[in-house]
């Protein structure tokens, strides 16, 4: 670059004067800036992350391309907002906590997860990386923020969290279904003791006599206790009695009639299904639930309401995801729902609702084993349960059961009388009190009674006395020598032996294993004379 110029002497032009100027590096210098403006404006608009060039007020100055993406906000939907315009409402009051922070502390850079929404008003998990853009005088002037879309990374931990405390939950159920399968198992010894003396007293008295009301008030309060240990085993899923195929719309409106003949002020709405397949269960036990679940609606109705009642078949698709059983076993299931129109549930109330001993009645009101032995009713026959509930809007169970397809047929096995017999018996029961009252019973029917309270010895009486003993009453759950050993040691001596299982327990797992292996039946303590009598009468009978 050149000035040119002239100089004057006494007035007139003398020379010319030339000045010279080397502007080579201003001009590279503003090349280079050029190139390094749109290098920039380049890595910012391919940035993957979303950037947001805010000022102080958190006014949008500059966003790139992957923040239009992530958000769906146009630059002219930004002109006049602000970050915290399109912060998530939840996130709100935490958002204004660090901004204050960051201002009284002078920061100079923060990090941050949050979430925003969207245009279309889905909300966006995202980790923020900030950091001040400040003049001479140290004054923040902009906000350089950097977002990454995490919200997968959310979801899964979100997802992975609920599997966890779906876990957790499951593993609890477990836990306390033992230690309540336990109680009950002792508890129903006792009642055999008492039920067994009461049996033998009741047996030789005449009606008139002045202890036989009170016997028999014994009776029922034993029938009382155990029906309470028939909930306990039902929650342990341990309360498998006698499976079989079962109409189940038939069991919902059999004891949906029962129930509407009680409760005037409630409405029965009935939608089951015409081709619902049948279900392979304890009938006792279903109605136990269907019981259950009516009972609990109408307590949540003490004004009156409506109750639905709806069946189908569905498949484990159709199960997938819920609450309490994310992954269901594959194949076809029978719904039933029961829902109400009562005062409903909080989230707290539904995470317990199946704890056993949990209840929201007034004390004495209630026992909290009905929700609990619905739950392990339903599992111990393979299938789940679900709950929905909304304060002030009911509350609606679902239970999905496995679909058998077996044909139902109607049989009736109770005995109607005390059956006196001969022979000899080898009783089995590791209990010192059960073991007497259960001879005391055997000895009053007219039989001949070999006894032992442990399976070792079982074993080796049964051997030395094998061509007398013509049956064998084995209690299951004994130390050292479990029932399920005894059984197999003494079949082993003779293949045809006749056996009888009895337990605290119900008619579940090892039990029912021992019984496909060719035993020939089970009876449930406590029992009376009666049903002991036609259990044995009906064995010995079998050729």
């Amino acid at each position: 670059m050149a000035n040119t110029k002239f100089v004057c002497e006494n007035g007139k032009p003398s020379r010319l004067s030339v000045t010279a100027s080397d502007i080579r590096v201003q001009k590279h210098t503003e090349e280079a800036l050029k190139e390094s403006e749109k290098l920039f404006r380049a890595v910012f608009e391919a940035a993957p992350l979303g950037v947001a060039v805010t000022n102080s007020e958190g006014k949008f100055f500059e966003v790139n391309d992957s923040f239009h993406h992530i958000f769906g906000y146009t630059k002219d939907d930004l002109a006049d907002m602000t970050l915290m315009d399109i912060s998530h409402s939840d996130d709100r009051k935490e958002t204004l906590r660090l901004s204050e922070e960051v201002y009284k502390g002078d920061w100079s850079f923060y990090q941050t997860e949050k979430r925003y929404l969207r245009k279309d008003g889905q909300p966006v998990w995202t980790a923020v990386r900030a950091t001040a853009i400040k003049d001479n005088g140290g004054k923040i002037q902009y906000w350089l923020n950097i977002l990454e879309d995490i919200t997968e990374r959310k979801q899964a931990e979100e997802a992975k969290k609920k599997l966890e405390a779906q876990l957790q939950h499951v593993q609890k159920m477990e836990a306390i279904g033992t230690l309540a399968g336990g109680i009950a198992h002792d508890f129903n010894n006792l009642l055999m003791t008492i039920q067994g003396n009461a049996s033998l007293m009741l047996y030789d008295m005449d009606i008139k006599h002045s202890h036989y009301e009170t016997l028999r008030s014994i009776e029922k309060a034993i029938s009382s206790g155990a029906k309470l240990t028939k909930q306990l085993l039902g929650y342990a899923m341990k309360g498998n009695y006698q499976v079989k195929p079962l109409n189940l719309n038939q069991l919902v409106e059999e004891t949906a009639s029962a129930i509407s003949r009680t409760k005037k002020d409630v409405t029965i709405h009935l939608g089951l299904s015409d081709e619902l397949s049948s279900i392979s269960a304890d009938q006792g036990q279903m109605e136990q639930v269907l019981l259950n679940l009516f009972i609990n609606a109408l307590d949540a109705m003490p004004g009156g309401g409506k109750i639905s009642l709806k069946s189908m078949n569905v498949t484990h698709e159709d199960i997938k995801g819920k609450h309490y059983d994310p992954n269901p076993k594959p194949g076809n299931y029978v719904l039933v729902t029961v829902a109400d129109t009562g005062i409903g549930m909080d989230k707290k109330t539904q995470e317990r609702i199946f704890d056993p001993f949990f209840t929201t009645k007034e004390m004495g009101m209630g026992t909290g084993l009905g929700l609990a032995s619905v739950y392990g009713i339903i599992k111990s026959h393979g299938g789940y349960i679900d709950v929905e509930s909304e304060e002030g809007r009911g509350t609606c169970f679902s239970i999905y059961l496995p679909a058998s397809g077996k044909k139902i047929s109607e049989t009736d096995d109770t005995a109607t009388q005390i059956i006196e017999g001969s022979g000899n018996i080898l009783f089995v029961d590791d209990e010192e009190m059960v073991l007497e009252t259960g001879a005391k019973m055997l000895k009053k029917l007219g039989y001949t009674v070999y006894e032992s309270k442990s399976g070792t010895e079982a074993v080796e009486v049964y051997k030395e006395n094998k061509d007398k003993v013509d049956m064998v009453i084995l209690d299951m759950i004994m130390p050292e020598m479990s029932g399920g050993e005894v059984y197999d040691k003494i079949k082993a001596i003779n293949p045809n032996v006749k056996i009888l299982l009895s337990s605290g327990y119900s008619l579940e797992g090892q039990a029912t294993e021992i019984l496909k292996r060719g035993c020939n039946g089970f009876i449930q303590k406590p029992f009376r004379l009666k049903e002991l009598s036609g259990k044995i009468k009906e064995i010995l009978a079998r050729e």
